[in-house]
C-alpha cells in the first residue's frame, strides 16, 4: 500500500514517523552492535571470519579477508567491456568534479605589517572506505569515495566490502578500485567491518577516518564508535524527495520516487506536491511501474512507500519547500516550472538536481557530483564526502619583530583578564629577553 498523506493532517505520530526515517530501528539495533564491536576488538580476525560466515559466506576462511592481486584479474575478466568502460568514464568525470575542489596546499595573507597567518593543509594518514554490496553491487559507491581519497593524497586508502556468498568482493567494485590506484580491499562488511576497522585486527589496519554509507547495522556500529574513530558524515539508508508543481509530467515523478525507493526495506522516498491532480497521477501510474521490476525490488519499494515515504500533499508550494527544508532530504529533485528559481529556496539537502532531465540515478554514477550524502536530517549540517573530507588544515602564524611588538601588548593584557599568569609572563619576559621596552 502506498502511503498518500496530506500535510495539513498529519498526527504529531505520523509526523515524526516520516521525519525520523528508518532511525527507531538502528536505536533498536544499537545492543547487538556493541556485542560485535566488543568481539572483534578482543578476538580480531577470529570474530571478523565467524561473522562473515553467518551472515554472508559460509565457506568463509581468514585467508580470504584480503583481496588478492588474482582476484583483482579474475574481476576484470569476469566484466564485459561496455561495463569497464562505463566504470571508466564515470571515474573520469567524478575525478574531474573533485579536482577543482582541492584547496592551495598552503596559504599566507598578511594581517598587518609583519603579522603573517595562513594554512597548510595535508591528507589524512589513512581512510577506510566502506563500500556496501547488499542485494546488489555498487561499483559506484567505490568511485565517488575513492576518487576523492586518492585526489586529496591519502597515502594509505583502504576498503572494506561484504563478500559474495562464495566469499569474493564483487567483481565491478575491484575494478573500480583498481581504476582509482587502490589495492588494499578487505573481503568483509557490515558491523564488523566497522569495528575492524576502528581497532585494526592481525589482518585488516586500523585507519584514521571511516566513511561510507551502509544499512542500518553499520550505522548502528558507527554510532557506537564515533570518538574512537573519525566515522565521517552520517550516511545510512538513503532517501529523496520528489519536489514537484502542478507542471510536472507525473510519469517522470513517479519514476524518479521509485529510485531510492528500490535500494532497501530502510530507505525512505517521498514524492511532495501541492498539486492534487499531479499526485492522484502519481498514485495511478506507480503500480504499474512497480510491476516491472524484480519482485524483490518490488518488495523493497512496498515496504518504502508504505512507512517510510509515498506521496504527501501540501496546500502551496511555498509549504513543500518548508517540508523540505525541515527534512533536509539526501537526494532532493526539483521538478517546477522553475527550478533555479526554487533553488534560491532550498536550504537542506545532500544534492539538489534541478529539471526533469536531470534524475537521480545519473547523479549516482557519473554526472560528477559526489553521491555519498548526508541521511536523517543531517543534510542540515553536513555536506557530500568531498576531497576535504580526507584533508586537514593546519593553522600557519608567523611574526617578524614588528609584528611581535604589534601584538605583544593586547596578547598580554587579555592574558591578564583571563587569568593567564604563565601566558602573560611568557610575552613580558620574552620582551625584556629580546629588548623591548
Amino acid at each position: 500500500m502506498i502511503q498518500f498523506l496530506e500535510y495539513s493532517r498529519l498526527t504529531p505520530e505520523q509526523l515524526n514517523k516520516i521525519m525520523r526515517r528508518a532511525e527507531t530501528d538502528i536505536r533498536d539495533l544499537l545492543p547487538l552492535a556493541q556485542e560485535v564491536i566488543d568481539r572483534v576488538r578482543q578476538e580480531g580476525d577470529a570474530a571478523v571470519v565467524d561473522y562473515a560466515r553467518r551472515y554472508d559466506a559460509k565457506n568463509f576462511e581468514a585467508g580470504m579477508l584480503k583481496a588478492t592481486p588474482e582476484d583483482f584479474a579474475a574481476a576484470r575478466s569476469a566484466l564485459s567491456p561496455e561495463v569497464i568502460d562505463a566504470i571508466q568514464q564515470a571515474h573520469d568525470n567524478i575525478r574531474r568534479f573533485h579536482e577543482e575542489q582541492m584547496p592551495e596546499p598552503i596559504w599566507f595573507m598578511e594581517i598587518q605589517p609583519g603579522i603573517m597567518a595562513g594554512e597548510k593543509v595535508s591528507p589524512v594518514s589513512s581512510a577506510g572506505l566502506y563500500v556496501p554490496r547488499g542485494k546488489g553491487a555498487f561499483p559506484s559507491v567505490m568511485l565517488m569515495l575513492a576518487v576523492p581519497a586518492k585526489v586529496a593524497g591519502v597515502p594509505r586508502v583502504i576498503v572494506v566490502t561484504p563478500p559474495t556468498p562464495e566469499g569474493k568482493a564483487d567483481a565491478a567494485s575491484l575494478v573500480a578500485a583498481e581504476i582509482c590506484g587502490v589495492d588494499e580491499v578487505y573481503v568483509v562488511g557490515g558491523m564488523q567491518a566497522i569495528a575492524a576497522l576502528a581497532f585494526g585486527t592481525e589482518t585488516i589496519p586500523r585507519v584514521q577516518k571511516l566513511i561510507g554509507p551502509g544499512s542500518s547495522y553499520v550505522s548502528a556500529a558507527k554510532r557506537l564508535l564515533y570518538g574512537t574513530v573519525d566515522v565521517g558524515l552520517p550516511a545510512g539508508p538513503s532517501e529523496s524527495i520528489i519536489l514537484t508543481d502542478e507542471q510536472v509530467d507525473p510519469r517522470l515523478a513517479a519514476l524518479d520516487l521509485l529510485v531510492e525507493a528500490e535500494h532497501g526495506p530502510e530507505s525512505a522516498a517521498i514524492l511532495v506536491t501541492h498539486s492534487r491532480a499531479v499526485a492522484e497521477k502519481v498514485l495511478e501510474v506507480l503500480p504499474g511501474y512497480i510491476a516491472e521490476l524484480p519482485e524483490w525490488r518490488q518488495a523493497f519499494i512496498k515496504n518504502v512507500l508504505a512507512n517510510y515515504g509515498g506521496v504527501l500533499l501540501t496546500n502551496s508550494l511555498d509549504e513543500s519547500i518548508q517540508f523540505v527544508n525541515d527534512y533536509a532530504p539526501e537526494h532532493l529533485e526539483v521538478l517546477t516550472a522553475e527550478p533555479f528559481v526554487t533553488l534560491n529556496r532550498i536550504k537542506n539537502a545532500g544534492e539538489i538536481l534541478l529539471g526533469s532531465l536531470t534524475p537521480i540515478p545519473t547523479a549516482n554514477y557519473c554526472l560528477g557530483l559526489n553521491a555519498i550524502l548526508p541521511t536523517g536530517g543531517f543534510a542540515k549540517s553536513f555536506s557530500s564526502v568531498s576531497v576535504q573530507d580526507f584533508l586537514k588544515r593546519s593553522g600557519v602564524g608567523y611574526l617578524s619583530r614588528e609584528g611581535y611588538e604589534r601584538l605583544q601588548g593586547i596578547t598580554a593584557t587579555l592574558a591578564d583578564y583571563e587569568d593567564f599568569p604563565a601566558h602573560a609572563m611568557a610575552i613580558r619576559k620574552r620582551n625584556q629577553i629580546i629588548g623591548l621596552p
